[in-house]
């Protein structure tokens, strides 16, 4: 006999209710259907190095496929340990310093969850990667936004400058966290040992912590005009006892889906941030660990890190000339794999309650044939109009793949 009860409505949990899909999920489906160039997603579409692929294998061979350590298999937090021990300029110890998450993302989620109560507020610089206010609403606690803002010369915006002024405004007594992303993604901005100081000094006035989201470091592209330099907020006077670093095989080895990442802090930090992550994935897949310790070794051998920038910096080049060429003013980044570019020139059709990098990112896709990502999903609704005019491309992609976009890209715009 069939129930005559009526079916409980659902109701997702409030921490969730307010999110839908990401923006990459729709880009990337749009440019599935429509066959484009995808320079849209941030993942590489050239094979990993065979090193590291060997390694895994090996790996697997070898029956490393049991649980591993959960805060890291311990021959990647040796590794990690020797690699970064000098970067910091102090001895990291594997054990008690380092924790191995699935992927950064991870790193972030569990990071937010140690270190912010309900209630707690968390300064995130805008454009931010997505997970960050997502990691922050779920834990209870209050993004405080403050954004990047061009700084324009000639045509387009040369640069994106933090206001300090308007960042020291945005710590008040309830600031817990601020999250701190160098080299940025998506405007490619390195911050310079200036701006870092600027932020650690009102970071410690504030009693605060810093998340470092450093997963683009080995991807910075100084020259002699412009002396690019990674530098760690970490090692600055004050702030190893305050910062977390994170950091990622994903980007670092092209191995995105991997999800390797890990977290790099003084150890009660490091302790507070794994009594999160045992509670979420646990451990982190044990051949793939051993991969990644064996590839960072002989990264560090064989000038690989070098090589990754100098590889990178041919293909923002090759991207930069043809959206130049074009007119789309792009703003050379100095680090990542992004670009922005300036589509003020198109005359897009905006349907109403669109926004419109969407529209004209949906234009690119479907019309163009190569995919974009618009920049205003990385800022919150007040902001979001600093990206009407803006778009995103990636270069993380093979040379074959950049050269068929730009001979797109002239024929419509050209």
């Amino acid at each position: 006999m069939a129930s005559t009860s009526a079916s409980p409505s659902f109701r997702p949990a409030q921490r969730v209710s307010g999110f839908g899909t990401t923006v990459f999920a729709e880009f990337t489906a749009l440019a599935n259907r429509h066959n484009a160039v995808n320079l849209g997603q941030g993942f590489p579409d050239f094979p990993a190095p065979d090193f590291i692929k060997e390694a895994a294998q090996q790996a697997i061979a070898a029956d490393l496929n049991q649980y591993a350590r959960s805060a890291g298999q311990p021959n990647l937090v040796q590794a990690l340990a020797d690699l970064y021990g000098p970067l910091f300029g102090r001895e990291l110890d594997p054990q008690t310093h380092i924790v191995v998450t699935d992927g950064a993302t991870e790193g972030i989620f569990a990071t937010v969850q140690a270190l912010v109560d309900p209630g707690d507020e968390v300064i995130l610089i805008e454009p931010f990667y997505d997970s960050y206010p997502a990691s922050v609403i779920m834990a209870g606690g209050t993004p405080v936004y403050v954004p990047l803002r061009p700084v324009h010369e000639g045509g387009g915006a040369a640069s994106w400058a933090l206001g300090m002024d308007e960042l020291a405004a945005a710590f008040t007594p309830r600031t817990r966290l601020l999250i701190l992303n160098t080299p940025q993604n998506p405007l490619g901005k390195v911050y310079t040992a200036v701006e870092l100081e600027q932020i650690a000094a009102l970071v410690r006035r504030s009693n605060a912590y810093v998340l470092s989201d450093e997963v683009y470091e080995w991807m910075t592209y100084p020259d002699g005009a412009n002396p690019v330099e990674h530098v760690r907020i970490a090692t600055l006077p004050g702030m190893w006892e305050r910062t977390v670093t994170l950091g990622s095989a994903g980007k670092t080895f092209s191995v995105t889906g991997w999800k390797i990442g890990w977290a790099i802090a003084d150890a009660p930090l490091a302790w507070a941030i794994f009594s999160a992550h045992q509670w979420i994935p646990f451990t982190v897949a044990t051949p793939l660990q051993e991969a990644v310790a064996i590839a960072l070794q002989q990264a560090t051998e064989d000038g690989y890190f070098a090589w990754l920038g100098e590889m990178y910096r041919g293909k923002r080049d090759r991207l930069y000339r043809v959206l130049d060429e074009i007119g789309l003013n792009p703003v050379k980044p100095d680090g990542s794999y992004f670009i922005l570019f300036d589509t003020a020139r198109l005359d897009v059709p905006v349907e109403a309650g669109d926004r419109r990098d969407y529209a004209v990112c949906r234009w690119f896709t479907q019309e163009v044939g190569v995919a974009a990502i618009p920049p205003s999903p990385f800022y919150s609704p007040p902001h979001q109009y600093l990206t009407d005019n803006l778009a995103r491309f990636t270069f993380c992609k093979t040379d074959g793949a950049l050269d068929e976009a730009a001979r797109r890209l002239v024929a419509t715009l050209g």
